[in-house]
């Protein structure tokens, strides 16, 4: 058998991370590795305890989830977590900067149980997880602060085809529905995207969202 994933709660509300913990620990491939209820406490049990994704409030007492995802999984980290953003949508300005401290990717507070299980193993197995219902609202509501490039689009080392594909993964679509977009098969897709990280040098999904509204492809 394969050993469950490993899941480390950061939230400082008491009752959300119990209601999260019951919700995890139910499930057989998943495990509860620990809870905290700051940042700073989470970069801490990191360390000690190894887990393989961390569930990450963002606004908390003494560090809050964007500090402690930078110091988790951002750029010179040697041994990077795989971070999942819990966020209330109307609160949350700052999730755009979640993603770019290294976060995998962002799930709402009120979503159902089967999609934040959904999201962790998403994580855990190194794939980046965006909700589609609200990647263009949640990003593109603070894409002023992006500061696109005037050339949108040039001087990007894409095809015409990647940059098309990278603009719908902006727009929060997944592989199928960009592949009924395009009119092209699922596995075309995934070698575009593939192309895209690697030309680029991004991580994943997230990234790519994240540098399409820098450049201004999207708005």
């Amino acid at each position: 058998m394969t050993e469950p994933v490993r899941v480390l709660i950061c939230d400082d509300q008491v009752l959300i991370r119990t209601g999260l913990a019951t919700i995890i620990d139910a499930q057989p491939d998943l495990e509860v590795a620990g809870e905290c209820g700051d940042g700073r406490t989470a970069v801490d049990l990191v360390g000690k305890l190894r887990p393989d994704v961390v569930v990450m409030d963002i606004r908390m007492p003494v560090l809050d989830g964007i500090a402690a995802t930078r110091l988790l999984a951002g750029a010179g980290v040697p041994h990077p977590v795989k971070v999942l953003v819990v966020t209330t949508f109307n609160l949350d300005e700052y999730v755009y900067e979640a993603l770019r401290a290294g976060a995998s990717g962002f799930l709402l507070k009120d979503a159902p149980p089967d999609r934040l299980l959904h999201g962790i193993r998403t994580v855990a197995a190194g794939a980046a997880l965006l909700d589609p219902e609200v990647t263009r609202q949640l990003v593109g509501r603070y894409a002023a602060r992006i500061r696109p490039t005037e050339d949108k689009g040039h001087g990007i080392p894409l095809t015409p085809r990647e940059l098309e594909v990278l603009r719908l993964i902006a727009d929060g679509l997944s592989n199928n529905e960009i592949a009924a977009s395009l009119v092209i098969s699922r596995e075309t897709v995934k070698t575009f995207v593939s192309r895209i990280l690697t030309k680029l040098g991004l991580r994943d999904r997230v990234q790519a969202v994240v540098y399409a509204y820098r450049q201004g492809l999207v708005s």
